[in-house]
C-alpha cells in the first residue's frame, strides 16, 4: 500500500538491504511461467507465459520490489511517489497510483501494469485489461500481506529464488528487531497523520504493527480501521508518552495554542519519523522498525 490523500497524507506517500541481497545471491534462471497465474487480489486470473519485460509499477512497495529483484531495467512508468531507489527517478512518472491515467499507461506500451488493489482503482483495471494489457492487482496494507506480493511479483519477472530470498530477508530482519528487550511499562506513542480532522493510525494499519514490533504501543491501536479520526480531547485522554510526526507537523503542532493542551506536545515529547524509511510496507520494512526502535526507545532501551 502507498499513502494516499486524507489517509496517510502525512507521510509521504522502503531497498538498499534488499537490493544488496538480491545482487549478491546468484543468479537465479528465469524459467517460463505457467500459463495461468493465481488470482490477484481483485479476484481477477492473471495470464502471464514469460516474464513480465515493460512494467508499469503504479505503487512505491512494488517499484521498489522490482529494482530489488533486478528488474528496474524493465520499469517503464512508475508513479509520483516512487522515488526509492533513486535510479527509479529515472524512469517515466507517469501520475498518480490512485485513479491513474489509463491512456498514460497505455502509451507506454506495457505487457504487464502492477497496481493497488483499491476500491478506487478497480475501473483502471478493468480498462486495462479491456486494452488486453495484463494487470496485477496488490493490496499490501499489512506486514503479514508482504511475502504473498513478494512472490506474486518474483513470478511475474521470473525469478521466484531472488524474491524468496527477499522475502526471508524482510522477515529475519523484523523477528530480530521483535526478540529485543523492552521496557517494562510499556511506551506509548500517538501517531499524528493529518491535523484536519485529526487523523492517526489504527489497527487496520501497518504502522501499527511496526510500532509494536519496535516495542512501544498505538495508544490507538484499539480501533479498526487503518488511519481513524480522533479528537484532541481523547489524545489527552490517553495521555501518550510520545508523539511521532512528520517534519511538517513537528513545526506546525509545537507552535499550536490547541495542541499544547496535550501534555507529550507542551513538553516538547515530539518525534520526527523518518516518512521516507516508515512510508511503506515494502523491502526496507526492517530497516523501519529498526529506526523507530531508536527513535522511541533510546532513552530507555539500548
Amino acid at each position: 500500500m502507498f499513502f494516499r490523500p486524507r489517509r496517510l497524507i502525512a507521510i509521504v506517500s522502503l531497498a538498499a538491504a534488499a537490493g544488496a541481497l538480491a545482487c549478491g545471491e546468484p543468479k537465479a534462471e528465469r524459467k517460463p511461467l505457467a500459463a495461468a497465474f493465481q488470482l490477484d487480489d481483485f479476484g481477477d486470473t492473471i495470464r502471464i507465459a514469460a516474464p513480465a519485460q515493460r512494467i508499469v509499477s503504479l505503487s512505491p512497495v512494488t517499484t521498489e520490489l522490482l529494482f530489488a529483484l533486478g528488474a528496474g531495467t524493465r520499469v517503464v512508468g512508475r508513479t509520483h511517489f516512487d522515488r526509492y531507489p533513486d535510479a527509479a527517478l529515472a524512469v517515466p512518472d507517469l501520475g498518480n497510483g490512485m485513479q491513474p491515467n489509463v491512456e498514460a499507461i497505455v502509451g507506454v506500451h506495457p505487457d504487464l501494469v502492477i497496481i493497488y488493489a483499491g476500491q478506487s482503482n478497480r475501473a483502471a483495471a478493468m480498462q486495462l485489461r479491456k486494452t488486453g494489457i495484463n494487470t496485477l492487482s496488490i493490496r499490501d496494507d499489512h506486514i503479514s500481506d508482504f511475502r504473498r506480493t513478494v512472490e506474486l511479483i518474483a513470478r511475474a519477472t521470473g525469478d521466484t529464488i531472488a524474491g524468496k530470498a527477499i522475502a526471508d530477508s524482510v522477515e529475519r530482519s523484523l523477528a530480530s528487531v521483535s526478540a529485543r528487550p523492552r521496557p517494562a511499562k510499556p511506551v506509548t506513542v500517538f501517531w499524528h497523520v493529518w491535523d484536519s480532522p485529526i487523523l492517526t493510525i489504527g489497527r487496520g494499519s501497518y504502522l501499527d504493527e511496526l510500532v509494536t514490533i519496535a516495542g512501544a504501543k498505538n495508544v490507538f491501536g484499539d480501533l479498526p480501521e487503518p488511519s481513524p479520526q480522533v479528537t484532541l480531547e481523547e489524545i489527552v485522554r490517553r495521555n501518550p508518552d510520545f508523539i511521532l510526526v512528520g517534519a511538517e507537523s513537528n513545526k506546525k503542532l509545537r507552535a499550536s495554542p490547541l495542541w499544547r493542551s496535550v501534555p507529550a506536545v507542551r513538553e516538547g515529547r515530539l518525534l520526527v519519523v523518518d516518512t521516507l524509511l516508515v512510508g511503506r510496507p515494502g523491502i526496507r520494512l526492517g530497516e523501519a522498525a529498526r529506526s523507530l526502535r531508536a527513535l522511541i526507545l533510546k532513552d530507555t532501551v539500548r
